[in-house]
């Protein structure tokens, strides 16, 4: 009886002594306390969350830090990031058994090397208030209006997901030929750029305090107002202003890692966050829609708009180009470069 309570303790002991799992993310990750302390009883693995800025930061963190990495998982980068995350070599293959209830649609690295967690629109938001007995922008194009742009707040596609899947839709809405002068006469007409969403949405959001009725954020930013509003609100105090081509459908991942001296209790947590009690858990505490067929969605989705028709470029197409619009939209927003000037470096 001595040895197997002595057994039990040094058990213990081990597990209390476990180094915990590292988990890279960006800074809205999010879950549900009550269901991370079951998973952490339950599996014995104890969660470090390590956040690390927008998701272009994230991703970068990562990538720098390839052959000694700083986590042992990385949730948060999405098809727009897929293809620069799988060409780094970073992440080892996993075939979840939760693969299977998942959409399949959203499976989009087949060697299992990013698994989709969650999905979601880049839409544009805007303030109900301030517009009340003002004139809406009726297409894409009129952003770059004077008396628009001056009203609209972006973020960095350089550094953010949501900036960097609107400068995407750009693209996809003016082709080759005509994204650069779009966002040429934005910056003309006083657009303003952030580092990231949060900058974006919770500073110069006139929403949250700031002078900018119209913000790039998410079809479901109005339900999360709705659902987090100190005061009982009949409708959201923000819209979706969703202008033909003006959405980005997001897909998030989750990954496991090259490197880690912990691939087992990387694969338990990758298997807890597909589950359908986390992936249920996940549009109250993210704001964004599970990739589980069997999750349910609450209530207030109902306010969560699902655009017509998204945005969507192939992800052979982004590798390809990423880092020439990122650059390409660099010199045009951030230097003042001409776009005539820009094209025709790229000859």
């Amino acid at each position: 009886m001595l040895k197997k309570v002595l057994l039990a303790a040094l058990a213990l002991l081990g597990l209390a002594q476990a180094q915990p799992l590292t988990v890279l993310s960006h800074e809205s990750f999010n879950l549900d306390k009550k269901l991370v302390a079951e998973f952490e009883q339950k599996s014995g693995v104890k969660l470090r969350l390590l956040k690390a800025g927008d998701a272009g930061e994230m991703l970068n963190k990562a990538i720098l830090s390839k052959g000694a990495p700083v986590a042992d998982v990385i949730y948060g980068f999405d098809n727009s990031q897929l293809s620069q995350a799988l060409q780094a070599g970073i992440l080892q293959p996993y075939a979840s058994p939760a693969l299977s209830a998942l959409r399949p649609e959203f499976v989009l690295d087949k060697t299992y090397r990013a698994l989709p967690v969650d999905f979601g629109y880049v839409a544009l938001n805007y303030d109900k208030a301030y517009f009340k007995d003002k004139p809406l922008p009726q297409s894409f194009a009129d952003l770059a209006k004077p008396e628009f742009a001056r009203l609209l707040v972006v973020s960095n596609p350089a550094t953010s997901s949501p900036g960097l899947a609107f400068l995407l839709s750009t693209v996809k809405a003016f082709g080759e030929d005509g994204y650069l002068e779009f966002w040429a006469r934005l910056r003309e007409g006083g657009v303003r750029v952030e580092k990231g969403w949060s900058e974006a949405y919770y500073t110069a959001f006139s929403k949250s305090g700031g002078d900018r009725p119209l913000v790039v954020s998410y079809a479901t930013s109005p339900a999360a107002e709705l659902f987090y509003s100190e005061k009982k609100l009949d409708e959201p105090p923000t819209g979706n202003l969703l202008l033909p081509g003006s959405s980005f459908l997001q897909v998030e991942f989750v990954g496991i890692l090259k490197g880690t001296k912990q691939p087992a209790a990387a694969r338990k947590f990758v298997d807890w966050l597909l589950s359908k009690a986390v992936q249920e858990s996940i549009p109250t505490e993210m704001w964004v829609y599970p990739t589980r067929k069997d999750a349910k969605l609450p209530e207030v989705f109902r306010w969560a708009e699902v655009p017509k028709a998204p945005s969507a470029l192939e992800p052979q197409s982004i590798a390809r180009n990423r880092e020439r619009w990122v650059s390409e939209w660099t010199k045009v927003v951030v230097q003042g470069q001409s776009p005539e000037a820009v094209k025709r470096a790229r000859k």
